[in-house]
Order: C-alpha cells, then sequence, then structure tokens
C-alpha cells in the first residue's frame, strides 16, 4: 500500500477531512535493520519518542514538528504501518539531554548507550547532510502516540 492510501484510509478511520495533511513520510534510522527494529517499537508502544537534529530539518527543507501534527511511519522499503501525533517538541543541545526524556525512545537502558548511538546516527546522517556533529548541537526531541496502524 502506498503512503498516501494509507493516510487517506486513516482520515476515514478518523473522520477527518480528506485534504489534511501530514507532515512527513519517513523510516527511523539509516539501514535496514535498525529501521525496522525501531519501527517494531513503536508499533508495540514502548518506542514513544524520537531525537533529530535541528540541522537535519534545515537541510531537508522541513519545517519543524509541533504538537497535533501527523506523520506516517513506514519500514525500510517504504511500506506504511502506523500514522503517528506528535504530542510534544523540546529542543535542546546534545550535551544536555536526560535519561529521562530520551529513554522515552525505548531504546536504551542508559543515558551513556543513547549518547553513543545517537553520536554514530547525527556523525552518519551529518555526513550525508552537510553538517558536522557537535555535543552542543541542537537535538529535536519530538515525542508522540500512534493514532492508527493497519
Amino acid at each position: 500500500m502506498q503512503p498516501e492510501e494509507f493516510w487517506q484510509e486513516y482520515l476515514q478511520a478518523a473522520g477527518i477531512p480528506p485534504d489534511t495533511r501530514y507532515l512527513d513520510c519517513f523510516h527511523f534510522e539509516l539501514n535496514e535493520r535498525l529501521a525496522n527494529e525501531l519501527l517494531a517499537l513503536v508499533l508495540s508502544g514502548k518506542k514513544r519518542a524520537t531525537a533529530s537534529s535541528l540541522f537535519s530539518f534545515e537541510a531537508e527543507g522541513i519545517r519543524l514538528p509541533q504538537p497535533g501534527d501527523h506523520s506516517i511511519v513506514t519500514d525500510w522499503a517504504g511500506t506504511p504501518h502506523c500514522v503517528i501525533r506528535t504530542t510534544a517538541v523540546t529542543t535542546l543541545p546534545f550535551c544536555e539531554m536526560t535519561f529521562e526524556l530520551c529513554s522515552r525512545e525505548g531504546e536504551d537502558d542508559t543515558l551513556a548507550s543513547w549518547q553513543r548511538g545517537h553520536r554514530r546516527f547525527f556523525t552518519e546522517e551529518g555526513a550525508e547532510l552537510g553538517y558536522e556533529f557537535a555535543e552542543d548541537m541542537p537535538v529535536v526531541f519530538e515525542e508522540f502516540e500512534v493514532v492508527y496502524r493497519k
């Protein structure tokens, strides 16, 4: 199923006007294994947030998420699996992230583990998008809830 068809099914099921738009359609991570693992965490209810570099939004020309925004989450192959609604957005430097906050991502058991994984991700993503990771770079932390799944 294509994302637009999936979106229209959600709008119809939720009684939302058919001309309503979503913010983004995406998969997590930069490789298939991790993208699909993180999707499974979302679908299980364990992953309720995601962290992105502010620079990635600027490089890709996407506005920052706001509470109430909807996005479609896909697997690595681009097949849509759920619609999420943003519930909160916090922007702060990478070095100021706390475990209380990042634990909502459902991926790590410690702040150090979260930092290692996200340093790797931001370094790899930065190489692709033209920014450089720094300990004080702004991180956009988006909390969400799954509002539709097939």
